[in-house]
């Protein structure tokens, strides 16, 4: 099977990315190639399932620029799709006085990030929006929202399938190299210089290949020979889900005001588009890097992680605040605790516990948590045919057409497309 363009990995940044190339170049051949027997099974089909407004986000950082266009992007086309969504709204709830300065300054962010309709509002006001919740003073943000991601994925897989691309499931790249023959100058050699092997000794060869790997990004920047760091390091999230006598409680997202320290942390109330509410996630260091459950184990994953420097430094720097993670994801009370400072009514006895989801942080070697996008390549015939999403973290699904554009600009720009 022959290629002009390969993309490795069937999750919402990878399909949206095949998506939007196939929709610019319909007269090239393009693939996708998912190692699961179906697509969005990992990150895209364990998150919380929010619709991002773009408030959080460094201003003038691709995350910024992405997340406000991607969200915009993604209503438009649940719209035009027919992919139910709602926009239920989301509240920063400060609990505390010494929150409200770095809630005002979250305010003033999104006003510079250009996200619509902010307000920040009172503790009358939290009442009248969430009657449940307590809290002195919130940022609203009426234009966030809920949506199933893993069906989004699906439906951009559709409209790749419909444009022509191929897709191959349950084929795991297990080696990326240049044919021998490009060098002797046989015609296909010549044409599609690069061959993918798959871990059952299939192959499918092709001219670019652009990886998005979510949590294999690194190992698939390895196998061809690119650079192992970032690394990555897989945070598992667990969930709790209300009992549905319970759902009452919350109507739309309820966050509370982020610890500078560490920005993805921050259990949350969250509404499902099924009707039930999530409540979560905590981050503990997960042994599996697809290890969903609190025992799931992979000796590789494990001795990757806890061997590499960067890991350690971050464990070091945040030890005590990572045992409390530990200890309330294992005794949900503690962490029923920490909800009812926004709704008091919440009690232990309300809560079950739900899915959990992996998380694929990537890490450099001083053990600072990678931010932003990262994209690169290599050197030689192979390196300079290949371009990796190294790292799209939260709020990936979010901008994912956003982020869609952006690659395709990327690869145009690089293989001259």
């Amino acid at each position: 099977l022959s290629f002009d363009v390969a993309v490795i990995g069937g999750g919402i940044v990878g399909l949206a990315s095949a998506r939007e190339l196939i929709l610019r170049h319909p007269n090239l051949t393009f693939t996708l190639l998912e190692k699961e027997k179906e697509l969005s099974l990992h990150q895209t089909g364990h998150n919380s399932g929010v619709i991002h407004s773009g408030i959080y986000y460094t201003p003038g950082s691709l995350k910024a620029q992405l997340c406000v266009r991607g969200a915009m992007l993604t209503y438009q086309y649940c719209q035009k799709k027919g992919v139910p969504y709602k926009k239920c709204g989301k509240l920063i709830v400060a609990v505390e006085r010494e929150e409200i300065p770095r809630l005002k300054a979250l305010y003033e962010r999104g006003q510079v990030n250009n996200v619509q309709d902010l307000r920040l509002i009172d503790a009358k006001a939290i009442r009248e929006k969430e009657p449940y919740c307590r809290g002195i003073m919130a940022l609203d943000s009426p234009n966030t929202g809920i949506v199933d991601w893993q069906l989004v994925a699906l439906t951009y897989g559709k409209d790749f399938q419909e444009a022509g691309g191929t897709v191959i499931t349950d084929f795991e790249a297990s080696d990326i190299k240049v044919a021998a023959e490009s060098a002797a100058g046989s015609a296909e050699g010549l044409k599609y210089p690069i061959i993918i092997k798959s871990s059952q000794g299939k192959e499918v060869r092709c001219r670019f290949v652009l990886t998005c790997g979510g949590l294999y990004s690194d190992r698939l920047s390895e196998i061809s020979g690119c650079s192992s760091e970032p690394r990555i390091v897989p945070f598992r999230g667990d969930y709790l889900v209300l009992k549905p006598e319970k759902n009452y409680l919350v109507r739309g997202n309820i966050y509370p005001v982020p610890n500078p320290r560490f920005p993805f942390l921050g259990f949350h109330f969250t509404p499902r588009m099924d009707g039930s509410v999530w409540l979560g996630p905590n981050a503990v260091l997960a042994f599996k890097r697809e290890g969903y459950k609190l025992f799931d184990f992979d000796t590789q994953d494990f001795v990757n992680a806890v061997s590499y420097r960067g890991l350690q430094k971050l464990v070091m720097k945040n030890i005590v605040y990572g045992m409390g993670e530990i200890y309330r994801g294992v005794f949900t009370s503690a962490q029923v605790k920490n909800l009812q400072k926004f709704i008091p009514e919440l009690s232990p006895s309300d809560v079950l516990r739900g899915p959990s989801g992996v998380r694929a942080q990537a890490l450099d070697a001083e053990g600072n948590l990678v931010d932003d996008f990262v994209f690169d390549g290599g050197k030689g015939e192979l390196g300079s045919r290949i371009l990796h999403v190294r790292n799209a973290p939260s709020p990936a699904a979010s901008s994912s057409l956003a982020i869609a554009e952006m690659i395709a600009d990327e690869l145009e720009k690089r293989f001259q497309l």
